[in-house]
Parts: structure tokens; C-alpha cells; sequence
């Protein structure tokens, strides 16, 4: 019996012996083909793996490294390493080998398990040689590793229940990024644990206790996100049923297997499913349409289920703002999008919005056992049950982020109201200056544009300048056409008015010169995005550098990146 005490490998323990034959996970593995794992098979690889690692002689706590895409068997690997004494050291699958070796190094990875990639070819150089690697029943082919396959035929299964103490370390987390090295987040059992259980309870208490559920999981499970609302939460509650994703190619075939009650996204694939729909029918006939009584509501629900969300009963955005009018916009079509606001540092447990506090531009309410309160210059400081231990080997920045009274220095501005609400309005650290000397902040700016349809990205700058201004990423549909003559015409008479409308809404200094169209979209790949779609600031400011005197000289409302 599960207690306020229990770890995490407690409640797994529990879903072994109560749920065995109950399917907890189904991947896909090519051709349409699915495998599913209930708990009891699961818990049989995992306690294989479990006992091989042990046997390896690895001194308790040592960190295990895994490079993975999101699969059946990063879970398998991730109760094995906890079961075997040590912690868990997931690495974005997206990151470069000098990242990769990066975290390796830092972390003092002891074996690496290697599971589904995209670039493995490129990533490999960043893997000692001398390194023990395990791979995974999907990584790619010619690795010339030895299989996790070979590995548990061979194995006997660990016996009993080892249990781990409420101090030991779980889980090692890398942050992505946006600027800097990556920091690993120091995640104990006891509080990664008090965050899946309280996401746990917190979507219980809105579906019901015994209501079927059935997640996606697709967003890195290396981010913290993933690892807590989905993996974490599915551990703690036992009897939701995880679907993995194939590949981006498939994903609306994996959607529709699935067929989520709980789905959770980020601002920038909401905001593709929403252009995805638009593309077919103009905004303005389908709002119309969703005006008309009864009509509306099928046509509501024709357009949830041809995204593959028709089951869903919460939706939930994060990891980055979204724009109000899209939260409002889902909800228009019978979509219950709700909008939260955490971080790795406190295992993504901090602020959600729920059926009673939900105001556009708003991110919610504390989640239960949350503690939050404003600096006197307005920055959010956080007390979480999922709060880190600290960052690994980086002493001086825990004295930094840690107030004297041990809240969490989130580096985010913020105001909040008299219901406890909060809202965002912005990042202390990308905060800048024009010749006009006043403090600019990008982000709410960044939200209002990104609203628009046409738009995918946006990234407002000028330091220093006689005005703000912001390069625009052009949604998916126009990108391809964007040297078309008419193409152009018609987006520069959509954004011009919309800089009119944007500047109207801000104050004199935080006023726009212009909208810059980039010539190349923004990628993982090129660098300008971190694994989990935010912005590179400095990257993409530091490749515009040279262009910026010529866009101020062009005086032109929409300027293209030539």
C-alpha cells in the first residue's frame, strides 16, 4: 500500500504485483506493428538489466547515461538503474557530439544505454571509446554495441524489492540550454517522487479516479516535462496506459492509436496544429461556423478529431508562453487547454490552471505544497516538493539561485493578482535596453506576435537601438514561397497592420521599427532552438549582427532577410 512516504520504486513495486498482467506500455516498431509490455513484463526486463548492472561493480550512485529517443525501453532502463543503486543521466537525443561527450564527461557516466536516434553517425564521436555501451532494441543499425536483448536473455532477474533512500539521486538532469553549458539539475527520489504525485493527483482530480486514461508520449522524455507530467505521473499512478510516437511521419497515426485522454504539448506544435487547420478552412468561415448553434458543436468536434484529440478531456501546454488567443481559440472548438508554468529545477511542479482559474495571459494557481512570492523587482521566487538538490559539481550557483530562506530564484518576472494568479512578463536575464534607456522585455511582445497565423516564431531585439524590432519566422505553409512576389505581397499586408496592432498595445518604448521575415527557419538542427523549441537569443542576435544598421537604413515596415 502506497503511503505520503512512498518512493517511487514503491509504487512500482505495487503496480507489479497488483496490475501485473495490465498493459502499461505500447510501442510502435515499424510497418503499423505495435509491441505492448504489460507491468509484469516490463518489471521482468527491468529486473533483468537491473541485476547485469549490479554485476558490473559500479559504485552505488553511479550515474548511467542514456541517448534515446522516447521508447518503451528508456522506462525499462530507468527502473533498472534505480533497482541497481544508481542514477539516471538522460541525454537529449537531438544533441550534438560535443554536448554529448559534454555531459558524459561531466556526469562521469559509467555505461551508456543508446536506444532510437536520428544522427547517431554524428553524435557517436562524442562517446569514449573506453565507454561500456548497451543498445536498445530500436537504436540504429551497425553500432556494434552488445543488445539489451542479448543482455536480459541471458541474465536472471534481481529478486526482491531493493528500496532506495529519500536523499539518493534519481535523476540527473541536463538543462537544454538556451544559453551557456548545459547544468545538471540534481533531482532526489524523494522530490521527483513528490512531483509525480502530485501531478498524478492533480489529473485524477480532474478525470476521474477510474477513468480509462491514455497518454502520447513524444516530447522529449530527457525534458523535464515529459519526464514528470507523462513518465513520472504514469509510474505513481499505475494504471494510465502510455503510447509511444513512431516518428514525425507518423504521428497522427500514433495520435489516433492512442487516442489521449491526457495530451500535452508545446506552444510552438499547438500552434502548428492550429495552422494545420486554418490551412484548410480560413479562420474567419470556421468561427463562423462555430458560432451556429448545434452546427457548431459538430463542426468542433470534426476538427478535434481530425487532429487525433476527439478523447481528450485536459490538454496542457508549457516549457514556453502561449499566445491567450490560441488558449482561446482551443477552447472555441471544445478543447481544454490549460496553460502551466515550471521549470527543470522544480521537476516541472510549480503553477497550473485549472475549470476555475484559467484567464487568458495567465499561467494559474500553486499546485498543491507550493510556496511562491515576487522579489521586490518582481522576480518569481519558488518553494516546490519538487525542488532540486542542487546543480551537479556547480556549488557557486546554488548560492546563487537559493534566496536565505530557501526559495528558488527562477530568473522569470512576474505579477500576481489577487485571486493567486499568476502571469509572466518576462525573463530578467533577456531583458534589454534601447537608446531610449528603458528596459525592454520580449517576451509578451513575442506573444502578441506570435499570435498571428502567419507567424511561427518570433524573437523582438534591439539593443541599444533607437527601437525594438523582431525577426519573424514565417508559419510552415508560407516558408516555401517566401521569394514569391505575391507571397510577399500578401504577407506584408498582413503584418503590417499587425505591427500597427502590436505597437498600439505596448508602451512608447517598447514600440516596434519593423518585422524582419528570416530567410532560413530556426531549427535544432542549425542551433538556433534548444532541443525543446525555445529560442536561442544569442545565436540568432549574433548571426543578424552584421544586418541590423542595413534593416534600421531600409525603413520599411516588413524588412526580408536577404
Amino acid at each position: 500500500m502506497a503511503t505520503s512516504n512512498s518512493l517511487m520504486l514503491d509504487y512500482i513495486y505495487r503496480h507489479e504485483k497488483d496490475l501485473a498482467t495490465q498493459v502499461f506500455l505500447t510501442q510502435p516498431v515499424g510497418g503499423g506493428q505495435v509491441i505492448d509490455y504489460t507491468w509484469a513484463q516490463l518489471m521482468d526486463q527491468s529486473r533483468r538489466m537491473a541485476a547485469h548492472l549490479q554485476a558490473q561493480g559500479f559504485a552505488p550512485g553511479s550515474r548511467i547515461a542514456m541517448l534515446t529517443k522516447n521508447c518503451a525501453h528508456f522506462m525499462m532502463a530507468e527502473i533498472a538503474i534505480w533497482m541497481a543503486g544508481y542514477t539516471t543521466v538522460a541525454i537529449f537525443p537531438t544533441e550534438t557530439a560535443e554536448t554529448v561527450g559534454f555531459v558524459l564527461g561531466h556526469s562521469e557516466a559509467s555505461l551508456l544505454f543508446v536506444g532510437k536516434l536520428d544522427t547517431w553517425p554524428q553524435q557517436k564521436p562524442g562517446v569514449p571509446a573506453d565507454l561500456p555501451c548497451i543498445a536498445f532494441p530500436l537504436a540504429p543499425a551497425g553500432h556494434g554495441f552488445e543488445t539489451w536483448d542479448a543482455v536480459v536473455a541471458r541474465t536472471q532477474p534481481m529478486a526482491g524489492q531493493p528500496a532506495r533512500g529519500a536523499k539518493d539521486l534519481a535523476v540527473l538532469m541536463y538543462t537544454s540550454g538556451s544559453t551557456g553549458t548545459p547544468k545538471g539539475v540534481m533531482h532526489s527520489f524523494e522530490r521527483f517522487t513528490a512531483a509525480a504525485r502530485g501531478i498524478s493527483e492533480d489529473t485524477r482530480s480532474r478525470i476521474g479516479a477510474h477513468t480509462a486514461n491514455r497518454v502520447l508520449s513524444y516530447l522529449p522524455l530527457s525534458h523535464i516535462f515529459e519526464r514528470s507530467w507523462v513518465q513520472g505521473a504514469a509510474l505513481v499512478d499505475g494504471r494510465t496506459h502510455v503510447f509511444f510516437a513512431e516518428t514525425l511521419d507518423t504521428f497522427l497515426a500514433d495520435l489516433h492509436r492512442a487516442r489521449p485522454t491526457v495530451f500535452i504539448s508545446v506552444p510552438r506544435l499547438w500552434l502548428k496544429f492550429y495552422q494545420g487547420v486554418v490551412s484548410k478552412m480560413p479562420p474567419a468561415k470556421l468561427e463562423r461556423l462555430l458560432k451556429i448553434p448545434i452546427v457548431g458543436k459538430l463542426v468542433a468536434k470534426k476538427v478535434r478529431k481530425g487532429l487525433g484529440l476527439d478523447h481528450v478531456l485536459i490538454a496542457g501546454s508549457g516549457s514556453a508562453p502561449i499566445p491567450p488567443d490560441l488558449v482561446a481559440w482551443y477552447r472555441r472548438i471544445g478543447l481544454k487547454l490549460f496553460e502551466g508554468y515550471a521549470m527543470t529545477e522544480d521537476c516541472a511542479y510549480s503553477f497550473g490552471s485549472t475549470d476555475e482559474f484559467n484567464e487568458p495571459g495567465y499561467v494559474g494557481v500553486k499546485m498543491p505544497g507550493v510556496e511562491a512570492k515576487l522579489s521586490p523587482e518582481g522576480e518569481i521566487l519558488i518553494k516546490s516538493p519538487g525542488q532540486l538538490v542542487g546543480y551537479y559539481k556547480r556549488p557557486d550557483l546554488d548560492a546563487e539561485v537559493f534566496t536565505e530562506d530557501g526559495f528558488f530564484r527562477t530568473g522569470d518576472l512576474g505579477e500576481i493578482n489577487s485571486r493567486g494568479m499568476l502571469k509572466l512578463t518576462g525573463r530578467a536575464k533577456e531583458m534589454f535596453k534601447t537608446a531610449k534607456g528603458k528596459y525592454v522585455a520580449p517576451a509578451p511582445i513575442e506573444n502578441r506576435i506570435n499570435a498571428n497565423p502567419m507567424v511561427e516564431l518570433s524573437l523582438v531585439s534591439g539593443v541599444g537601438q533607437p527601437a525594438a524590432y523582431a525577426i519573424i519566422l514565417l508559419a510552415e505553409h508560407l516558408r516555401p514561397k517566401q521569394k514569391d512576389p505575391a507571397v510577399r505581397a500578401e504577407v506584408e499586408a498582413e503584418l503590417t497592420p499587425l505591427l500597427k496592432h502590436v505597437n498600439a498595445s505596448v508602451a512608447d518604448y517598447e514600440q516596434l521599427k519593423m518585422f524582419v521575415i528570416a530567410k532560413e527557419p530556426w531549427s535544432i538542427e542549425n542551433g538556433m532552438l534548444t532541443p525543446t523549441m525555445k529560442i536561442k537569443r544569442a545565436k540568432i542576435e549574433k548571426a543578424v549582427e552584421p544586418l541590423v544598421e542595413n534593416w534600421y537604413a531600409d525603413r520599411a515596415k516588413v524588412v526580408w532577410q536577404e
